[in-house]
Order: C-alpha cells, then structure tokens, then sequence
C-alpha cells in the first residue's frame, strides 16, 4: 500500500538519501499519521512502529505462496538532510498474485519466479506536490541492499491517483488492470536494465 496526493512534474533534483528506519526515525515521523487521509489510508501513529518491529522479524516465513526473505525500511532525506518520504518493502524468493484463500489453501496464480520486493511508502504531508514519492521509490531501485532483487512491486488503491502517478513517474507499469482481491492494483518494475518479462 502505498500514498500520495499529487501529480509531479520532471525531477531535476539530487537523489534521494536513504537512511536505515529506526525507532528514533519511527518518532520523528509519526506525526505524518495525524494527516486526516494518511490515516484513513494506512492507520493512526501505531503503523509505522509496527512495520518497523515487523522488519526485525526473522527471515524464511512463508507469506501467500512466496517466502520472505528480509524486510527493510529506509527514511528518505531531502537535500537539507530532513526526512520527506519512508519506503518499506519485503524481499521475496518469488513473486505470486494472490487471490485469497480457498478451501485447500491459498489461491494463487501469475508467479515470477525472479526475486521480488514488494513496497509500500508515504510522503510528509507538508510536501505533497514536490515529488517526493517518485524521489524515494527510485532511491529504492539502485539502493545496493536491494541489488540481488530482480522486479519491484507497489500495490495502490484505485481511487489514489497521486500515488499511481507518482509510480508512474518512477518507471513502474500497471501488472493487471483489474484489482485484486482487496482491491489494491499493482505496479512493476524491473531493477533498471532488466526486462520486466519473467526468465
């Protein structure tokens, strides 16, 4: 899941830094929550600190028909060095749509057998309609922590067309035009170079 407001225009500036989540971080952003439709979307203060204790989980569970191979999280820093986007993300040993669970288990189809990372991230409010989003996910693509992941997904609801804008903007396709089961619509990239088209 992912939010943001606006379009963007063409981004002439530096790349984003990225720096490690940590509770510290998780504190100085967590006002981001208060934002009426930051929280309508992903939840109050409490989700960010969930998703940090989530990336300190340990590796190898299995998550709708893939495996998760590590979490990360990453606070992304204007020139200036202040915090304007997160980006989280799971790492993978597959990629697999997942249509919920049926009565012998998940039903699943559409794998790419290519390492994945699946990728939620936000923007302070305060700097909507700067490019932010588009920033911090292509920070993300070339951040040498990810370098052994192949193809790169955002899940999106429908009606969040700033945020499907600014993926757009990042270089990442529509994967089905339909939602899937929770009404998220996905995008994908492949690691810059690569072909989006399964091996």
């Amino acid at each position: 899941m992912s939010w943001r407001r606006s379009k963007t225009g063409p981004d002439h500036r530096p790349p984003m830094r990225l720096q490690p989540l940590t509770r510290t971080g998780a504190h100085q952003i967590e006002h981001w929550f208060d934002h009426p439709e930051v929280r309508s979307r992903l939840g109050g203060r409490s989700w960010i600190h969930r998703q940090l204790s989530l990336i300190g989980q340990d590796p190898g569970s299995p998550f709708r028909g893939a495996t998760v191979l590590r979490s990360h999280g990453w606070i992304g820093l204007d020139p200036a060095g202040t915090p304007v986007a997160f980006v989280l993300g799971d790492v993978y040993d597959r990629w697999v749509r997942y249509h919920g669970e049926g009565p012998e288990g998940p039903l699943l189809s559409d794998t790419d057998p290519r390492r994945a990372m699946g990728l939620a991230y936000g923007v302070d409010p305060e700097g909507w309609r700067r490019g932010h989003g588009r920033s911090v996910l292509r920070a993300v693509l070339v951040h040498p922590d990810v370098g052994d992941v192949q193809t790169f997904f955002c899940g999106v609801e429908p009606d969040n067309h700033a945020s499907r804008d600014s993926a757009e903007a990042a270089g990442f396709t529509l994967a089905d035009v339909e939602p899937d089961h929770e009404g998220m619509l996905y995008y994908r990239r492949a690691r810059p170079g690569r072909s989006t088209s399964p091996r």
